[in-house]
């Protein structure tokens, strides 16, 4: 007696979301939030000057 392999099921092909919260803009902000404090950081190592500073409030 042989078993029956199952059969697949069919994935139904659907559209990435143009708007709102989906993985692709969640990833591209994330990365363009890790540049900024990277960038910020630099900054602030060049300058010896923090974030408050540079907003006028220190």
């Amino acid at each position: 007696m042989t078993a029956q392999q199952p059969q697949p099921t069919v994935t139904p092909n659907l559209e990435e979301p143009k708007l709102g919260f989906n993985e692709y803009a969640e990833r591209l902000n994330g990365r363009a939030a890790m540049i900024g404090f990277a960038i910020m950081v630099a900054i602030e190592c060049i300058t010896n000057q923090g974030v408050l500073a540079w907003l006028g409030l220190r």
